[in-house]
């Protein structure tokens, strides 16, 4: 899981628009590994989750669209669930 979490962060910083990853609400979003968290990115059984952070500039339903089709082929077939966690 640590190397996919990781993966997931890299695909989602170089997404069109992402200005970076959030932890959202509380620090919430988050993949807990030994040793270390990665902010910004929920890998669970069942889905991923990820807190962005975007520039302005493009509709936020592109930008979330664009971040669901480059995590796709890494996440197995989970659904991936975009929040959008500010504006840069």
């Amino acid at each position: 899981m640590s190397e996919l979490a990781h993966e997931v962060a890299d695909a989602v910083r170089h997404c069109p628009g992402v200005a970076g990853l959030s932890g959202g609400p509380f620090g919430a979003v988050a993949t807990y590994l030994p040793g270390e968290k990665v902010p910004g990115v929920a890998v669970r059984d069942d889905q991923v989750e990820v807190s962005i952070v975007v520039r302005p500039g493009r509709p936020l339903p592109e930008i979330a669209e664009d971040v669901r089709a480059a995590l796709a082929p890494l996440v197995g077939g989970r659904p991936v669930n975009v929040h959008i966690g500010g504006i840069r």
